[in-house]
This record gives structure tokens, C-alpha cells and sequence, in this order.
């Protein structure tokens, strides 16, 4: 038996340094058909959401119905001792104090994403959870307002709703992503 051999469709990178033609490409291209990977039934976002929210009931027995039950807790414990409450403890020092605190177990959280700590990361984006509902109690933000929010941006694309927000000049400015 011979052995046959298939030649590769050429690159796109290879191809503009050769300056060939797209019919060319096309052609070559169809040779290599048969290799291709079968193509993925699409689900809309809102039905592969709500197939993962049930994924996550199923396993967990939760959803984020959890993160508006700790924000009730959170909002009750406003007008708690702060000397037995922590909740009521940082939001008694003020919104600098609150938004550091965040900020300190976004960190944390970070660090152990880098690290490959899966329990540890697990630990700490609750932390990071916990603290950025603080903050919007702070703020007088409702979880239902960032969950519109989020609804809002569903089936968006990331980089056509961030085109589509009108940011202060320097917000723009500051970004590291293009």
C-alpha cells in the first residue's frame, strides 16, 4: 500500500506574503474539507444561561438567588453593634474603608487564580462576593439594579456594549485593552 499524503490548505499569514489570489485559497481550501471539525449546535445565550444556572441548582442546589439573600442579610446588619457585626463594622468606617477592603480580596482572589488554588480561589471570590455586595449597600445599590444591568448586556457583544457607554473621558484614557 502507498502511502498518500493531503497537502494543507496554506495559511492566511503565508498567503498575503505570497500575494495570492482568495480564489486560489478557496480552492485549495475545499481540498481540505473533508478534515473539518463538525460545527456545534448554537444555542442562544439565554438558553445556554439558563442550562448553566440549572446546571449550577442541580449540582449545588443554588443560584444567585443565594447573592440576594446575603444582601438582605447585609442591609439588616447596617443598623447592627458594630462591635459584633463586621458588616456593620465596615460600613460604620465609611465608603474609603469599604472599597479598600473589596479591593484587598479582589487581590487575594487574583493571587490564587494565578496560583492554581482552586479551593483557595473558590474561598476567595465568595470573599470578593461578600465585599462588593458591602460596597453596593454603600452605595445604595439594589442587587436587582446590577442584575437589570446584566440583562440588559445579555447577547451583547463585550466590545459593542463598552463602544456604546458614554465614559467620562478619563475612564477611556485609563484602559489598558483596546
Amino acid at each position: 500500500m502507498a502511502k498518500t499524503t493531503k497537502k494543507a490548505a496554506p495559511k492566511k499569514a503565508a498567503v498575503k506574503k505570497a500575494g495570492v489570489k482568495k480564489a486560489e485559497i478557496k480552492k485549495a481550501g475545499a481540498k481540505a474539507t473533508a478534515t473539518k471539525k463538525p460545527v456545534a449546535k448554537k444555542l442562544s445565550v439565554r438558553k445556554l444561561l439558563s442550562k448553566r444556572i440549572a446546571q449550577a441548582v442541580s449540582i449545588h442546589g443554588t443560584s444567585t438567588s443565594v447573592l440576594d439573600r446575603l444582601a438582605v442579610v447585609i442591609a439588616s446588619r447596617r443598623s447592627a453593634d458594630p462591635e459584633l457585626s463586621h458588616s456593620a463594622r465596615l460600613l460604620s468606617r465609611g465608603t474609603a474603608k469599604v472599597a479598600q477592603k473589596f479591593g484587598e480580596e479582589a487581590v487575594e482572589c487574583v493571587i490564587e487564580a494565578v496560583s492554581g488554588n482552586r479551593a483557595a480561589l473558590i474561598a476567595e471570590s465568595a470573599d470578593v462576593l461578600y465585599h462588593l455586595l458591602l460596597l453596593w449597600e454603600n452605595a445604595g445599590v439594589a442587587t436587582g439594579e446590577v442584575w437589570a444591568e446584566l440583562e440588559r448586556r445579555e447577547g451583547i457583544s463585550g466590545i459593542a456594549e463598552k463602544a456604546s457607554r458614554n465614559l467620562p473621558e478619563r475612564l477611556t484614557l485609563t484602559t489598558k485593552i483596546p
